[in-house]
């Protein structure tokens, strides 16, 4: 591991450093001795001036030591400065390298996913049931009805349409509901009419997907609309839709439409949550989708989804890696589509805080809010206790002063 690398550079900085600061203390000692022994050689006089000469050797040998220490120091500080700034700049290089390839394998994943969903929907809209419950809501040109038999086979097909629907739900459990609606935006047909039960007869025709799909040229086409928080479901989705035409025939005349609503919250949050991430590296690391407009759509925190705004660097580069104000390492790849699906121009992002070998990242946010309430809960009773004493009073029980809540003992939060 490069951080294991720069971890022992530092060591060796540190052990480099104590031992030339023990050789400066031996020679500034030497040095004094020596002056010392010259001092009393002249004191001595003529019998000491033997002694004298060995004496300012010693001295000028101690220079020589504290010389050669002084360029030894400063040429390790030089080399060691170096090697260290080598070693992160591999870091950021090797962590760089790896986020971007997490982020691929992350986005792709994410493609693969909505790519069959687009097949999905186009396959499901040509489905008889579904075609027929919306063809025999009008009349067939040069054909009359009886009113009430009309109505009563309808609403027969329709329900048909959605017991159908019922059982491909019950296949593909990544699908919150589906839902059939007319030309004028009526829900007619839903899958779960039990578990959403307001959704049947609801009016569509104001969103985004209806509208898109009402447009699309041919059978081949669908339309997709951007992540959202759907007020039926209470849940963000990804909804796909795609025209029901005469017939089920690709080139058929538009009777409806068919919109899939992907369990966007709970599949997206699979996918995020498995990238390949030791258990050390998921503490300090936050994963994220974001949208084509930098819109955090999924994040492993569960924060900011539909709401945070991710300044994300890209410098109109696909795929890359820098490390931002705080130091930490941003990874990112954009969407390159799968088979016929192209694409929304999502990025797959990862934000990963440079930890040495020992330390606690940073980005710890629990033990930080119970240190906050901790130590807000102490204060009040500090502040209630210092109140009580200054006006003569009894101190206030803790269980008192908290209605019933006793602040607890204070807690070791460097163990927690």
């Amino acid at each position: 591991m490069p951080e294991k690398v720069v971890a022992l550079t530092k060591e060796i900085s540190h052990l480099t450093g104590t031992g030339l600061k023990s050789i400066h203390d031996v020679t500034r000692r030497t040095k004094t001795i020596a002056i010392n022994a010259m001092i009393e050689a002249a004191r001595i006089g003529e019998k000491g001036r033997g002694f004298a000469v060995v004496a300012e050797e010693v001295g000028k040998i101690s220079e020589q030591i504290t010389e050669i220490a002084v360029q030894l120091e400063t040429k390790l500080k030089a080399r060691v400065g170096e090697l260290d700034a080598h070693g992160h700049t591999l870091i950021r290089a090797i962590r760089g390298t790896r986020l971007i390839d997490l982020s691929s394998n992350m986005i792709d994943i994410i493609d693969r996913n909505l790519y069959e969903r687009s097949c999905d929907v186009r396959w499901w809209a040509t489905d008889a049931a579904v075609v027929d419950a919306l063809q025999a809501k009008s009349p067939v040109e040069g054909e009359t009805r009886d009113r009430n038999r009309c109505g009563d086979r309808y609403t027969s097909l329709a329900d048909h349409a959605s017991r159908r629907l019922a059982v491909i739900l019950n296949a593909y459990t990544v699908y919150l509901d589906i839902w059939v609606a007319d030309l004028s935006g009526k829900v007619v047909a839903t899958g779960r009419q039990n578990k959403y039960r307001e959704a049947l007869g609801r009016d569509v025709s104001k969103t985004e997907w209806f509208q898109s799909a009402l447009k699309t040229k041919s059978g081949d086409d669908y339309a997709v609309s951007d992540i959202e928080m759907n007020p039926v479901f209470r849940s963000t989705v990804a909804t796909y839709a795609a025209a029901i035409r005469e017939g089920g025939l690709a080139d058929g005349k538009v009777i409806g439409v068919l919109g899939i609503f992907f369990d966007w919250a709970k599949q997206s949050q699979t996918v995020i949550d498995n990238v390949r991430l030791s258990e050390e590296e998921k503490r300090h690391t936050r994963c994220l989708i974001l949208d084509a407009k930098g819109r955090v759509i999924a994040s492993t925190d569960g924060k900011g989804v539909l709401t945070e705004s991710f300044s994300l660097k890209t410098e109109e580069k696909t795929s890359g890696a820098y490390t931002d104000s705080c130091g930490r390492v941003v990874g990112f790849f954009r969407t390159v589509g799968y088979e016929t699906y192209v694409g929304l121009g999502w990025y797959g992002v990862i934000v990963q805080e440079v930890v040495q070998p020992g330390e606690a990242p940073t980005s710890n946010h629990a033990p930080a809010r119970l240190r906050m309430e901790l130590d807000r809960t102490e204060a009040l009773s500090q502040a209630a206790h210092r109140l009580a004493e200054r006006n003569g009073e009894a101190l206030p029980d803790d269980e008192v002063l908290f209605g019933g809540m006793a602040p607890q003992p204070r807690i070791d939060l460097g163990k927690i």
